[in-house]
């Protein structure tokens, strides 16, 4: 089976995202022929101009199904597609917004939530990394929720020797923030104000962003807590990726974060966006990780099936059942109507 991703090419720092270009991968192993399409240009005006050329590319390059990530990329698809199946999957801010404070959005965010939800039509199936997500799409019987997996092997457990090469001190407490600052949504200003109730002199926040994958899977692995400070998001895989490593970890309710950390031991959810509540959480996870190290976050991942080749799976049943739906309208449309 040939499937082309319809991504965003606008980051100047990869091609394609490094989690979609994982699933990627993670389907290739399976079997199947993946192939890209990256959109060039921001905004809703700039991606259509991609419309002629990607229907000259599906000419020229034809394949089974079209796998958009991303609404405005679905709105490509679905206009350069003809009668090949598009399969949208949804990334978590074209559902819900993008958050400047906890139930604010933006007003762009409005009009992309909009474009979100009018693409839905003429869609053979949708993809949602979490139940919250399915929750706010119109057309359910064509909704799939599938997180993304983690390919475990890209994930290697380290000992904290390596705080060495990292710069780091041996005998201090870390507490990581992957991510943006500047983001408002991703919240930084809410691990900051925790840390500042706690007070401890020997922990020191570490902020990190636009670094290498290697060294994510190193910082998850050298540092005592990671953190997750959203208001939104659909299926951070962050979360996962630091349970791949064994991370203890303080987590808020965003997107599926606090069905993936569960129960696990060393991991916790915050109640509510209050420092107070967040410092709390904090605390706990600090004095795990002294007392018992890491956590066992990778086997909780297996057992919830997010391992790359599970999902890399269930991605594949969604092409064939929509597939073979397009075999069966083939068919009837050949099968000559007899008058008697």
């Amino acid at each position: 089976m040939k499937v082309l991703f319809v991504v965003s090419g606008n980051n100047q720092y990869y091609d394609v995202a490094p989690f979609i270009r994982s699933q990627g991968e993670s389907l290739a192993q399976e079997g199947i022929e993946i192939s890209y399409f990256p959109i060039l240009g921001k905004g809703m005006l700039n991606y259509l101009k991609n419309v002629i050329p990607l229907r000259k590319y599906l000419k020229n390059n034809p394949v089974d199904v079209v796998h958009a990530h991303y609404s405005l990329c679905g709105w490509v698809a679905v206009l350069a597609a003809g009668r090949i199946p598009v399969v949208l999957s949804y990334m978590g801010d074209d559902l819900f917004g993008s958050h400047t404070a906890l139930h604010k959005r933006s007003f762009a965010s409005w009009l992309l939530i909009l474009l979100g939800k009018a693409v839905q039509p003429f869609l053979s199936a949708i993809i949602c990394k979490s139940q919250q997500m399915a929750d706010a799409v119109s057309r359910k019987s064509i909704c799939h929720v599938v997180p993304n997996g983690v390919r475990l092997e890209q994930f290697k457990l380290y000992d904290k020797s390596l705080r060495k090469e990292l710069g780091l001190d041996k005998d201090k407490k870390y507490v990581l923030f992957l991510g943006d600052p500047s983001d408002n949504n991703k919240n930084v200003a809410l691990v900051e104000a925790a840390l500042e109730i706690l007070n401890r002199p020997d922990v020191e926040l570490l902020i990190r962003y636009k670094v290498s994958h290697d060294a994510v899977v190193k910082y998850l692995n050298a540092v005592d807590v990671f953190t997750l400070c959203s208001f939104s998001e659909g299926s951070p895989n962050v979360v996962k990726e630091a349970m791949a490593c064994n991370c203890p970890m303080v987590v808020t309710k965003a997107g599926d974060a606090a069905w993936v950390v569960g129960d696990m031991p060393g991991c916790y959810v915050s109640p509510s966006y209050e420092p107070e509540d967040f410092a709390q959480k904090l605390r706990l996870a600090l004095q795990y990780a002294e007392k018992n190290g890491r956590t066992k976050g990778r086997e909780r991942l297996l057992a919830l099936g997010l391992d790359a080749k599970s999902i890399a799976e269930k991605v594949i049943g969604i092409y064939q059942t929509i597939a073979n739906k397009k075999r069966c309208i083939k068919k009837t449309e050949a099968t000559p109507v007899h008058s008697s």
